[in-house]
């Protein structure tokens, strides 16, 4: 993916009652819009969300203002929102923002 790429994002079932939701490139000012729009679609209809970060490039407050805007609505719906292989640039992120908490996040396992 080149720098010139659009943001990516697909939600697929993951379960009866939960779904994987895969996002790549920048999730930024022009991207968070349909991030906050797919995320509360899946927080909507699942009780488990799993939202793959494996792709992120970048992460910028209104992206992070998404993925808490998707928190706060799955534990208002009584869902789980964990987050899945986190880029070292969105955990550098959560932790100076002191908002990882709001997510339930895997951690990788150590051999």
């Amino acid at each position: 993916m080149s720098v010139y790429d659009t943001f990516q994002i697909s939600v697929r079932p993951a379960g009866p009652a939960s779904c994987r939701v895969t996002v790549a490139g920048a999730l930024d000012v022009a991207s968070a819009p349909s991030m906050r729009d797919a995320l509360q679609a899946a927080v909507a209809d699942h009780e488990s969300i799993e939202l793959d970060c494996a792709g992120l490039t970048f992460v910028d407050c209104c992206g992070l203002s998404a993925l808490l805007a998707a928190a706060r609505m799955a534990k208002a719906h009584g869902s789980e929102l964990r987050l899945l292989a986190v880029p070292h640039s969105l955990a550098r992120l959560l932790r100076l923002s002191h908002t990882g908490s709001a997510f339930a996040i895997d951690r990788p396992s150590v051999p």
